[in-house]
């Protein structure tokens, strides 16, 4: 049965903090949705209604595009294995960028990763459980280290000439500011 909170429990937290993967949904108004899933021990949770995650460089950056348009956020986990449940957390979040003040304070939440290139930073308004029986059980065998091991081989320059090729705006049009924002 589907239970709704003002703000992640700890039982929440302890939940989160089990999952290899999560999932971010974000739209404009106009935007086609977007949803990325996400992995690499890049989530944290700093209170009760603020939660962090770090985003590396990838093909889009839709995600990044549409915050600063309409800071409406949804992340998803679900089990896949263990008890069936399927959180959510609702909220609303900003892009933070390395030239950005906040960028270094929050990056001391991570491991040093290849590819970095924001930190989203959520308030969250509404915490959503459900249940997740219809959510088939997956075996976790290991991270993928072929991100880490492109964006090494790429190079600091590389990953700038990549974010300008692909990286600027979403399949939509909207501007990402990544460059000028990131060096």
């Amino acid at each position: 049965m589907g239970q709704q909170f003002s703000e992640i429990k700890d039982k929440h937290q302890v939940f989160i903090e089990q999952q290899k993967i999560f999932f971010v949904g974000t739209a404009t108004q106009d935007s086609r949705v977007n949803v990325s899933p996400k992995g690499m021990d890049s989530f944290r949770v700093l209170s009760k209604n603020r939660i962090i995650w770090l985003n590396v460089t990838g093909s889009g950056n839709e995600t990044a595009a549409h915050v600063q348009t309409c800071s409406r956020m949804t992340i998803m986990f679900a089990a896949f294995e263990g008890n069936p449940v399927i959180l959510r957390l609702y909220g609303h979040a900003k892009a933070i960028h390395m030239n950005d003040a906040e960028w270094e304070p929050l990056m001391r939440h991570f491991e040093p990763i290849a590819g970095a290139r924001q930190i989203f930073d959520m308030q969250v308004d509404l915490v959503q459980s459900s249940c997740g029986m219809s959510v088939p059980y997956f075996d976790y065998r290991d991270d993928r280290s072929s991100l880490v091991e492109w964006a090494d081989k790429k190079g600091d320059e590389g990953l700038k000439d990549y974010w300008k090729q692909k990286n600027q705006q979403s399949l939509d049009g909207i501007d990402t500011h990544i460059l000028e924002k990131n060096t």
